[in-house]
């Protein structure tokens, strides 16, 4: 249900999806404000990147995701359920983070049966010009029942003055601000919170390298050994694999089987350096980015391909890490796999958001089927059009 400005829906469900949406513009976030009176009990009434879960668990920040054929989402998790008595809205807000609201195009608001996916509501602000935040709507509770109003009220002194207004307390940075210093503490992505962006965390020039490693047992076992719970019974051979596309429409894949290990001082940027076939190597496997090159690129997409010595990635204890120049390793860990004869996994996007590189977890397996490899399968997943031939890849 299209809603304009002011109007509410009544939301029969329990438990919604709540997501903002945008086709261009600046990166953007949401955040659900649980409201009594009009104002939070305290700071853990505020649910967003840095606090996804509230304590009660009625609602949670699921994360941002790229939408096929462009666009982003950002999605909230209300249980209505488990909102408690105190609490009677739940005000849902976007903050831009690098431009005005009035530089985005596409900015909406859907409220989705979470069991069914079902559209309950959807609001769409067509006035914004100056502001960096926005209260785009709220759900209020009624008698008992639960209902959506598309608000549309916008502030531009972005999320701190608006959160401020409701009573949270925001820390101040210190002015003049000193030089930040490095940060070497490791950063995990996980399913709650999939995204890190390197350019916000400085990490915007020079070498950065992407580490394939595992520790499954076979690589010290003998050749003729089994193990049933793993599905090993040779070397273990996994390599890494890059498809890459540059702003300017070239665009390909770094495959050793295919013996194409790119180059790093020039198209595509990418390297790959190694080609462990047994794991026993410290190193592993490397593909390093030439962030030098980062405008150049529109997006990148690193994958795990297993060629010999296991069924799938369930238990092989595989980990992928970036090491950016200067700053702190981002690991990501292949550990839910649950797909039988799964031998390729997507590990990772890097996408270039209007000059922003932004890092997404991925964490997604596939199996062959047919004629089709698990690379071909993944390269139709995310739509990079490339042409396979039987027996030949790409």
């Amino acid at each position: 249900m299209q809603l304009p400005k002011g109007a509410n829906a009544p939301v029969p469900a329990s438990s919604v999806r709540v997501e903002l949406s945008w086709e261009s513009g600046p990166d953007a976030d949401a955040t659900a404000l649980l409201l009594a009176g009009g104002r939070v009990r305290g700071d853990g009434d505020m649910v967003f990147y840095n606090q996804p879960a509230h304590p009660s668990g009625a609602v949670r920040h699921e994360g941002k995701r790229q939408v096929p054929g462009g666009g982003w989402v950002d999605a909230l998790l209300v249980d209505l359920a488990r909102v408690e008595a105190g609490i009677d809205t739940i005000a849902v807000v976007a903050s831009a983070d690098g431009g005005p609201f009035g530089r985005y195009r596409g900015l909406h608001i859907r409220v989705l049966d979470a069991g069914s996916g079902t559209e309950i509501a959807r609001f769409d602000p067509s006035d914004a010009t100056t502001e960096t935040a926005f209260v785009l709507g709220e759900l209020y509770r009624r008698q008992d029942a639960w209902k959506f109003r598309a608000v549309g009220q916008g502030y531009d002194t972005g999320l701190a003055g608006l959160a401020t207004d409701f009573g949270i307390t925001v820390e101040e940075a210190p002015q003049p601000p000193p030089p930040p210093p490095v940060s070497l503490q490791k950063i995990t992505l996980t399913k709650r919170e999939p995204s890190v962006s390197l350019t916000k965390r400085g990490a915007t020039s020079g070498a950065m390298r992407v580490n394939l490693n595992w520790t499954a047992q076979s690589a010290a076992a003998p050749r003729k050994g089994r193990f049933p719970s793993l599905g090993l019974t040779r070397r273990l051979d996994l390599d890494l694999c890059c498809m890459w596309e540059l702003r300017d429409g070239r665009k390909g894949m770094i495959d050793p089987l295919a013996r194409s290990f790119g180059a790093f001082g020039e198209p595509p940027y990418v390297l790959l350096d190694a080609d462990d076939r047994t794991g026993a190597r410290t190193e592993g496997e490397n593909l390093t980015i030439n962030l030098d090159h980062g405008p150049e690129f529109r997006r990148l997409l690193v994958l795990a391909v297993i060629y010999e010595g296991a069924e799938s990635f369930a238990g092989l204890n595989a980990t992928a890490t970036l090491h950016p120049q200067g700053g702190a390793p981002i690991e990501m860990f292949l550990d839910e796999c649950d797909r039988p004869r799964a031998r390729t996994a997507v590990i990772a996007r890097i996408d270039n958001v209007d000059g922003e590189l932004v890092v997404t977890r991925e964490g997604r397996y596939f199996a062959d089927e047919g004629r089709k490899g698990g690379k071909q399968l993944a390269d139709e997943a995310y739509g990079w059009g490339f042409r396979w031939t039987v027996g030949r890849g790409k």
